[in-house]
């Protein structure tokens, strides 16, 4: 770097290139891989987590320890940064205007701020016109004990902030009849506060589609990923989906398209639900590395890691063709509650790599690691990683 000063305006359309600084907004599992990826791309790398010992901990320069509100600690990171990106998009809103007056943040403060509230993300997915399933934003249980009714009294209510992996969450008119008494008891649950109200749909199955934008607004989408949830869970992933080629191409379109309407700069992962009926709908919205997309690895020419690089740093995209068909299965903290894993019987299946996080206290739904592998087939390299879990 040159002894110039420029503000962040004059630097938006730079290059960041190796031996640059990237900062990350969050420190866990999503921040270590890319911290992995950017050290392979010769980047020095610092991060801001609540904890001091966050997964990325590990393998960065510098750890700034700060709430995802901390807009001091959001300077401190940013001060000398070339560029800065998140793993988790429930940073404070004051936060990232505050790391934008410093350094390019990307994917940028308004896209993070529309997805971070489900409340405004599917009004601004509904207003936008893409497609999204029968859904109500209910702010009082008055509104919710109306909305339940409309939806046909099958219900899946998702607090606006701060909800992820099943957490923020109840269903109403699943197991037993939507009663105002359980509708109440669901209100409470989620903690009597802002909620999107979804109507349950008849699903076939589900899919997520992985797009990436650069800041010279060039797009490109990776083939769509099937999953599998438990207790609202990923439980596996697999690339590609196996769905047929025109709902592939409407898939990957939808993704691409959200993202150029959000204008992001960055990572954007749009979880879709197929129906029985073929139809296709947005569930949710990430900005950032996913899940779902922890197989790109292994799978893609470019993994997701690189790509956010790429993006970060105002570097060409990656191509993100399918190189092999490659699965994912998640390792809870279950694996590790009263026993202790046999890595060398799962790492004896063919193809199967082991991916921990170093996270060192295990909690029921934590997520501490996963398996992946690769295969002739889609259902092989699944059925490789389920065969390795199954052996811990």
């Amino acid at each position: 770097m040159s002894g110039e000063i420029l503000s962040p305006l004059q630097t938006e359309s730079r290059v960041v290139l190796p031996g640059g600084v990237i900062a990350i907004l969050g420190g866990g599992q999503l921040g270590r891989m890319t911290a992995m990826a950017a050290r392979t791309m010769g980047y020095r790398v610092r991060v801001m987590d609540p904890e001091a010992h966050c997964p990325a901990s590990f393998v960065v320069d510098e750890t700034i320890v700060g709430r995802w509100d901390d807009a001091d600690a959001a300077r401190h990171l940013a001060s000398g940064a070339d560029a800065v990106t998140l793993e988790i998009e429930q940073i404070g809103v004051d936060a990232l205007r505050r790391v934008a007056q410093l350094a390019p943040l990307r994917p940028g403060v308004e896209p993070v701020r529309i997805i971070q509230d489900k409340t405004l993300q599917k009004a601004w997915l509904a207003e936008k016109g893409f497609p999204v399933g029968p859904f109500r934003v209910v702010r009082t249980e008055a509104e919710l004990q109306e909305a339940v009714p409309a939806l046909d009294s099958r219900v899946f209510l998702k607090i606006g902030r701060g909800g992820y992996d099943g957490r923020g969450q109840a269903r109403i008119g699943m197991e037993a009849p939507a009663t105002e008494e359980a509708i109440r008891a669901a209100w409470h649950a989620i903690g009597a506060q802002p909620a999107v109200a979804e109507r349950a749909l008849e699903l076939d199955l589900e899919i997520s589609v992985m797009a990436a934008r650069n800041p010279a607004g060039q797009v490109c989408s990776y083939p769509a990923a099937r999953n599998h949830h438990e207790n609202q869970i990923l439980e596996w992933s697999v690339l590609p989906a196996g769905i047929p080629a025109a709902l592939e191409r409407r898939a990957e379109e939808l993704a691409s398209s959200i993202s150029d309407a959000l204008g992001i700069e960055g990572l954007l992962c749009v979880e879709m639900f197929v129906t029985r009926s073929g139809e296709l709908f947005v569930n949710e919205m990430a900005p950032r590395p996913h899940n779902s997309y922890h197989q790109s690895e292994r799978g893609c020419m470019t993994s997701q890691f690189e790509q956010l690089v790429r993006t970060t740093c105002n570097l060409p995209l990656g191509d993100t063709s399918l190189v092999a068909p490659a699965a994912i299965v998640n390792l809870l903290g279950e694996v590790w509650i009263d026993r202790k894993p046999n890595f060398a019987k799962a790492l004896a299946v063919p193809g199967v790599r082991l991916h921990l996080y170093e996270k060192h206290t295990p909690r029921i739904g934590r997520k501490m690691g996963h398996l992946s592998a690769t295969g002739a087939t889609a259902d092989e390299a699944l059925a490789r990683v389920l065969e390795a879990k199954r052996l811990l």
